[in-house]
């Protein structure tokens, strides 16, 4: 017979090299798209996102008599003025500081010059400060003598149209993105219906009650998480402020918004929070103690925050992976600058929110989520397919060290899951001979790490069941059978049965000496769906028969549908005592039979 010819794998097809260059040309035009129109991009997601802050406050004023329009404006009114008094607070702060730069400065200069073997960072810290002129005289030094000074023509109206626009320039543009702000903030909470419904009809109308259930979801918890850190952020800046100021540190509010803001930038954020206050803290005082209290301050802070405050309010972190963190904010900061930064985090965790409820950008949660990137079955089949046996092990262990777990419970939810996923693949040829033989191995090794898995003590069965075959679990003729057989064995043998895992030779005449019918008291035919047929099985069955006609007979079709033809043919045949469809109906079904006895 010519060996059967194998299809490849679909994965394993070579790519669309027109699809791909396409990809790769839109997601050109979209970065640049977005570098281009980040003047109006920019005012546009800060907009939505403040929209997302302010609408559980808009409605809470709705709900207190004011019209929309009323409770709208109060909103966004009140947060920007908030915003401006941030920002005046800022100013002032930062003003206070560049007017005592040089005093600090000297300080460092004198605590880098107290420091042995650095001299090469003393000449380049006072290079520094040179360059900066905040290292030696402030005044210009006078004409050389012999020098010929030149009188200036008067500037032109050019000249002077260049002065001016120099210095409205960096005023005008902040005013022009604070206006669109608040401008799109208003609109966006005003038709925030009509926006969700148009969002909805990209999303998919056809199944309307699910789609706007999880767009009105998505919204509500996006509103409470970004309400829940913006007040938890602005707390941790007002006691970062108050203790600061309690250890004398100059501009003590202007360190503490910096570090509130940089709350909003997991991982990155706190480094670059305590870097300016701790520099500055080794420049005031002529000693080390200032510096440390700020270090030991914003560590201790930080931990506080991430694992105590932040999981208690808001039940995980931030539903972001540490990778997608990373790389969001140099995105957003490479597109959009120090303001991209800020709100890398907030706009990836909506994406993240919106591709868990909205199927159609699933792909969102996929690249950007915390969660695994693959269910439990198919990390088991992944990991055995790759030959990962100590994957499979500690897989295992973790899923069996949850609270209430057992092993049955395991086989179903992940083990025997993932071997179905394996048997269908070989099916329809998309496994080869070799990669089958691996995950047999694999699994085989997983399964003797589990044959120590706790055999219940004192067990109160019947010893005749407790006896060493009492219970034989016979596997099918699929490929995968055998593995099924020996891990229902090993649930079977946790109850307290006297069970054991035989392959499906055991049935044929020259090993009927390894079946003793006065010891067989349960018979377990342990059969995958796939790579098994109904007639397959009703020879087992008669087989099995005629050899233990006192033992009673369970078909384990593991994993089967409700409505799967080969479950209903076999309980219309009615030729097995009962079927069941999962280990846990198994280890139930053959303890309740030895406890009759």
């Amino acid at each position: 017979m010519a060996p059967t010819e194998r299809r490849l794998p679909p994965a394993a097809a070579p790519g669309n090299p027109v699809a791909g260059a396409a990809m790769l040309v839109s997601a050109a035009v979209v970065v640049a798209a977005l570098y281009f129109g980040r003047d109006v991009l920019v005012p546009l997601v800060l907009a939505v996102l403040l929209a997302f802050v302010l609408a559980p406050i808009a409605r809470v004023l709705q709900r207190l008599g004011l019209p929309k329009g009323v409770a709208v404006l109060a909103a966004v009114l009140a947060a920007f003025v908030l915003i401006g008094a941030i920002m005046g607070a800022i100013g002032a702060q930062g003003a206070d500081l560049v007017a005592e730069i040089p005093r600090y400065a000297a300080t460092l200069r004198d605590k880098l010059g107290a420091l042995q073997g650095l001299g090469d960072l003393l000449r380049r810290a006072e290079g520094l400060l040179g360059s900066l002129g905040i290292g030696g005289p402030l005044e210009p030094p006078a004409n050389p003598p012999g020098t010929v000074v030149v009188a200036q023509a008067p500037r032109s109206e050019a000249a002077l149209l260049n002065v001016v626009g120099a210095v409205l320039g960096p005023i005008l543009h902040p005013l022009a993105t604070a206006g669109l702000v608040i401008l799109f903030s208003i609109l966006v909470l005003l038709y925030r219906e009509d926006l969700r419904d148009r969002a909805i009809r990209l999303a998919g109308a056809r199944d309307l009650h699910r789609t706007m259930t999880a767009m009105n979801d998505a919204a509500a918890r996006l509103s409470r998480l970004f309400l829940a850190q913006v007040a938890l952020n602005a707390a941790y800046a007002v006691i970062v402020s108050a203790l600061l100021w309690a250890i004398g540190l100059p501009s003590p509010l202007l360190w503490g918004i910096l570090a509130g803001l940089m709350r909003f930038v997991p991982f990155i954020g706190t480094p670059i929070a305590v870097a300016p206050p701790l520099i500055l803290a080794l420049a005031v005082d002529s000693g080390w103690s200032m510096a440390a209290l700020v270090l030991g301050m914003f560590i201790l802070g930080g931990a506080v925050m991430g694992q105590v405050l932040e999981p208690l309010l808001f039940g995980r972190r931030t539903g972001l992976s540490p990778l997608s963190v990373v790389l969001s904010a140099s995105f957003w900061a490479f597109l959009w600058g120090p303001i991209g930064l800020l709100i890398a985090t907030p706009l990836t965790v909506g994406l993240v929110v919106l591709g868990r409820h909205v199927p159609r950008f699933e792909f969102f949660d996929v690249l950007l989520g915390d969660r695994p990137p693959l269910q439990p079955e198919e990390s088991f089949y992944q990991r055995a397919l790759d030959g990962d046996a100590d994957g499979l092990v500690d897989q295992a262990r973790e899923a069996l060290n949850e609270p209430g777990a057992t092993l049955a419970a395991y086989g179903d939810g992940i083990a025997l899951r993932g071997l179905v996923l394996a048997q269908t693949d070989w099916s329809r040829e998309a496994l080869e001979p070799e990669r089958l033989d691996v995950i047999r191995a694999q699994v085989g090794t997983l399964l003797d790490d589990l044959s120590d898995y706790g055999l219940a003590a004192d067990s109160p069965l019947p010893a005749t069941w407790r006896a060493e075959g009492a219970v034989v679990c016979i596997a099918g003729r699929g490929p995968l059978d055998e593995t099924t057989a020996r891990l229902a064995g090993l649930v079977l043998h946790r109850t307290g049965l006297g069970a054991r895992a035989e392959p499906s030779a055991v049935l044929e005449t020259a090993n009927l000496n390894r079946l003793d019918p006065a010891l067989v008291r349960l018979v377990l035919l342990s059969v995958l769906e796939e790579g098994n047929s109904v007639a397959g099985i009703r020879f087992f069955l008669r087989r099995i028969a005629r050899q233990l006609p006192e033992a009673k007979v369970i078909v384990g079709l593991w994993n089967a549908a409700p409505d799967s033809p080969m479950l209903a043919a076999l309980r219309e045949e009615g030729s097995a005592e009962v079927i069941v469809t999962s280990l846990g109906e198994a280890a139930a079904l053959g303890e309740a039979l030895a406890q009759r006895g």
